[in-house]
């Protein structure tokens, strides 16, 4: 396999419609937050953008991952960043950051996005594993204390 066969493979996440649309939710919120005010900068402003980020940069490291399991678990951190996000954006709209209009609108995007987050983990766990591959050893078992 050449060099460009690898990174070919390793940009395939481009290809799951949850990352392009989270993706696109990213670009929205860096827009947006460029109009909320200075001295927010290093509060709300970065707190939601970093939020927003994380959505699809843990989409992508988990699709790396070599099991089910650990994609999911990543998954799981999206949709848990994707809900930060949602307070934030309620904040901003409550403290005037952002209009009725803007609020709707994006949060008609997160909505989306979290919809098909939330299909995406569906349409793994219905997966019948990979034989071919292997997934991590189950946890041991806890001994039960009286």
């Amino acid at each position: 396999m050449g060099l460009n066969e690898v990174y070919e493979n390793t940009e395939l996440y481009k290809e799951l419609i949850v990352w392009r649309q989270s993706h696109q939710f990213v670009l929205q919120i860096y827009r947006l937050t460029e109009t909320f005010p200075k001295h927010e900068l290093y509060g709300i402003i970065s707190q939601l953008r970093r939020a927003a980020v994380s959505v699809p940069t843990n989409i992508v490291e988990g699709y790396a991952r070599k099991s089910r399991l650990d994609f999911l678990r990543f998954l799981d951190i999206s949709r848990a960043s994707l809900l930060e996000c949602a307070y934030l954006l309620e904040l901003s709209k409550d403290l005037k950051y952002l209009t009725d209009d803007q609020y709707k609108n994006i949060d008609q995007l997160r909505a989306k996005t979290g919809f098909l987050l939330r299909r995406y983990v569906i349409s793994i766990q219905n997966r019948q594993p990979n034989p071919l591959q292997p997934l991590p050893p189950s946890p041991p078992s806890q001994p039960k204390t009286a």
